[in-house]
């Protein structure tokens, strides 16, 4: 490379190559798999570009939640950040389409139905001015809480989180009732601690990894909503490099966001499995509650749309895809 560059020097040939080193921030906390994969990702980038493409990530919230680092973003203060579905959708609100709670029963629904619309929620990031190199599947959120939850009933005594900003959430909890409390995530297990609140929405491995399973006792053992994340960078900033290096960094990162995704589930069963081993009841709550939640929530999420929180034609999509599903007319994208 050292003797490439010194022959175009000798010819009288400019030389430009655009070197960048991506600030990213995240909620996740340092150690955990996913940051384990995403600095793996990071160290093969930088072999594979001669150093000239390097990350330095900043985990555990110490920029702050989802919406600060959005803000940090924008003012060039980060290059990016890896992100959850409610700091996904301040970007492109129809990315919240995953996150419909009872939109999925299987993790096939959920390969099915990202098969066909992943697509579409990567491009319109890139349309408001960011690259995602892919979705990382994070599982699916049970309610856990410091009390039983085997009814509507018995779920509207309970002090419930909803995530700050997050109106799906708000939407589904406020359809039977339940007037949720709203805070950021980085907040969350003070609240748990002070009795602020006593139930959250969680995936098992998220639960464990953010102590929350500290502080409940029982899981409400029906899939709430799916949950995900992605690694988003400004898209002005890495459309900078080098088609070649813009290629390598697609390509490892892509790799490495289905490797987590495949890891996560692994995790999320051997998580279910810790919880059960710490004394965390499992309970099934009634068919009849959760089918009146169910069609509840149905209908509010029909309402957002009308609303403008996330379109129509995004929702519709999804149910049409679930349908064919469900109907056995599979079809390839």
């Amino acid at each position: 490379m050292r003797r490439l560059l010194s022959l175009l020097c000798l010819l009288g040939l400019s030389v430009s190559v655009q070197a960048q080193t991506f600030k990213i921030a995240t909620i996740f906390p340092d150690g955990t798999s996913w940051m384990k994969s995403v600095r793996e990702g990071a160290r093969e980038i930088a072999q594979r570009t001669d150093g000239r493409v390097e990350f330095q990530f900043y985990p555990g919230g110490v920029m702050g939640n989802d919406t600060t680092v959005l803000r940090k973003i924008r003012i060039g203060q980060l290059h990016g950040g890896a992100l959850t579905g409610g700091g996904v959708a301040e970007i492109y609100a129809d990315s919240q389409i995953y996150n419909i709670p009872f939109a999925f029963n299987s993790y096939a629904e959920v390969d099915y139905v990202r098969q066909h619309m992943d697509s579409q929620i990567i491009e319109g990031l890139k349309q408001k001015g960011f690259i995602s190199f892919g979705l990382s599947g994070g599982g699916f959120a049970y309610l856990m809480s410091s009390n039983p939850i085997a009814s509507i009933d018995d779920l509207k005594n309970q002090k419930v989180w909803s995530p700050q900003g997050d109106r799906i959430s708000r939407a589904a909890f406020e359809a039977i009732g339940v007037s949720p409390i709203p805070l950021p995530l980085i907040d969350v297990l003070t609240g748990l601690q002070t009795g602020l609140i006593n139930t959250v929405g969680s995936s098992p491995i998220g639960a464990i990894a953010l102590q929350w399973h500290t502080r409940v006792k029982y899981l409400a053992d029906i899939p709430l909503l799916y949950l995900y994340a992605t690694l988003v960078v400004k898209r002005q900033t890495f459309e900078k490099l080098s088609a070649a290096d813009q290629k390598v960094v697609y390509e490892v990162m892509s790799n490495t966001f289905n490797k987590i995704s495949e890891q996560n589930r692994k995790d999320n069963d051997a998580a279910r499995e810790a919880l059960k081993n710490q004394g965390i009841q499992f309970i099934t709550p009634e068919t009849k509650s959760r089918q009146e939640w169910n069609d509840k929530v149905s209908q509010a999420m029909t309402d957002l749309t009308r609303q403008g929180h996330f379109s129509e034609a995004m929702l519709h999509t999804l149910r049409n895809h679930l349908h064919d599903y469900r109907q056995g007319i599979s079809k390839t994208k």
